[in-house]
């Protein structure tokens, strides 16, 4: 019997959730679903270019777990993008980012601040008051 996945953190869920060939209804095509975690690791990986590691760490898995999930998303997609398939963004054993992040203008510090906290008045780090959300 497979060991249960453990639950891995996804900073946020996308605006999209269907990707299909142009011009063709979705009803006509063979369905790919792409897992909110694999989704979680393409975005890491490919367009925040994190080593597997620091990536890992941010999913909440170990880094041969985040490997693995990323292998399988990059193969879903290749197979959507060859073979003309729709690719929905769905499922996964995942939980949502729990933090803010902020960073300073003035001495470039990021620090995360828990939701429902209101927003920080100051930089921890020079005090001053020239902090901004990142998304």
């Amino acid at each position: 019997m497979p060991r249960p996945t453990k639950c891995r953190r996804v900073q946020y869920s996308p605006d999209y959730l269907v990707f299909k060939p142009a011009g063709v209804p979705v009803r006509q095509l063979k369905e790919i679903e792409l897992t909110l975690d694999e989704f979680e690791a393409i975005r890491l990986a490919d367009l925040e270019e994190l080593y597997h590691e620091e990536a890992a760490r941010k999913m909440n898995v170990s880094r041969q777990t985040f490997g693995n999930i990323l292998s399988s998303a990059r193969k879903k997609i290749a197979d959507m993008l060859v073979h003309g398939k729709a690719l929905s963004l769905h499922g996964g054993n995942v939980s949502f980012r729990t933090e803010r992040l902020f960073l300073c203008s003035n001495c470039d510090n990021t620090w995360t601040e828990p939701f429902g906290t209101g927003r920080p008045r100051q930089c921890p780090s020079c005090q001053r008051e020239t902090i901004s959300r990142i998304k």
